[in-house]
């Protein structure tokens, strides 16, 4: 019985289905996207600053995100072309004026999670 049971879990890893480049950005945008919502939602049950933490946690992480994409869209090895990379580099521009903006209490995230979602639908898409 104990072979029969590292026979199968030799090949259940076999069996797990093979990620693509998109898909781990699709995940990584939709965990930036969820904690933004999560955070929103706490923010407003509860006001004050523990709420603003919460929501100044997931503004940083979904900030991050996009630095880390506009590092990569202005690397020479990215073959993306350069009408997308131009389009995403306004996107992640708009993206940091605008976590400032709602950190300062004068926006809210919707447009944040509106831009998120957006991208996701084109990596689901198969839009390069």
């Amino acid at each position: 019985m104990n072979a029969l049971l590292k026979a199968k879990s030799a090949y259940s890893a076999a069996k797990a289905p093979t990620r693509t480049t998109k898909d781990n950005e699709y995940e990584v945008v939709a965990r930036a996207t969820h904690k933004l919502l999560a955070a929103h939602k706490v923010a407003n049950a509860k006001s004050g600053p523990e709420g603003f933490k919460v929501l100044a946690s997931a503004l940083h992480t979904n900030r991050k995100m996009w630095n880390i994409f506009e590092v990569d869209l202005l690397a020479k090895e990215n073959q993306l072309p350069q009408e997308v990379k131009t389009n995403l580099l306004y996107l992640a521009e708009f993206t940091r004026q605008h976590t400032s903006k709602v950190l300062s209490r004068k926006a809210g995230i919707k447009p944040l999670v509106e831009i998120n979602t957006a991208i996701m639908r084109g990596l689901r898409s198969g839009a390069s």
